[in-house]
C-alpha cells in the first residue's frame, strides 16, 4: 500500500461521516478530561495520547474500502482489513512518536529552556516515527 495525499477523497465522505468522527473524538476527549479530573493530569494525559478519532476513522475506512470494491463486483473484505490494518499501524507509530515527545518534554523541561526542549522533542518525535515506519515497511 502506497501512502499518498489525495484531496479528492474528501468528496467521498458524507456529512454524517464527519459527524461520527467529531462525536468519537469529542467523547474520547471528554472521557480523558473526566479521568484527568478524577486521577490527575498525568493519568488523564495518557488517555489523550490515544488517537481520538481512530475508532471512527477505522470503521469508516473499512466501510468505504469495502463499498469501493463491491462497486467493481469484487469482495472487498480483505482489502478493507488491510487498509484498516495500515491505519492501525500508523496510529501505533504516531502514538509511540508522541510518547517520545512527551517523555522528552517531561524529563528535560525543568533543566533546559522551553524552545530548546520543544525543538529537540519535535526532532525526536519525527525521527522515532520515521524509523518505526521504515522498519515496519522493511518487515
Amino acid at each position: 500500500m502506497i501512502v499518498c495525499i489525495d484531496p479528492s477523497s474528501l468528496k467521498q465522505c458524507k456529512w454524517h461521516d464527519y459527524v461520527v468522527r467529531f462525536a468519537f473524538g469529542g467523547a474520547i476527549t471528554a472521557i480523558a478530561g473526566i479521568i484527568a479530573a478524577r486521577f490527575g493530569p498525568i493519568v488523564g494525559g495518557l488517555f489523550l495520547a490515544f488517537p481520538a478519532i481512530f475508532p471512527a476513522s477505522a470503521t469508516l475506512a473499512e466501510k468505504q474500502e469495502r463499498e469501493r470494491k463491491e462497486k467493481l463486483g469484487l469482495h472487498g473484505e480483505q482489502r478493507a482489513r488491510r487498509a484498516v490494518g495500515a491505519q492501525a499501524a500508523g496510529a501505533v507509530i504516531g502514538s509511540i512518536g508522541l510518547m517520545t515527545f512527551a517523555c522528552t518534554v517531561w524529563l528535560l523541561l525543568p533543566r533546559l529552556s522551553a524552545w530548546l526542549v520543544l525543538a529537540l522533542a519535535t526532532v525526536l518525535w519525527f525521527g522515532v516515527s520515521a524509523v518505526l515506519w521504515y522498519w515496519r515497511k522493511r518487515m
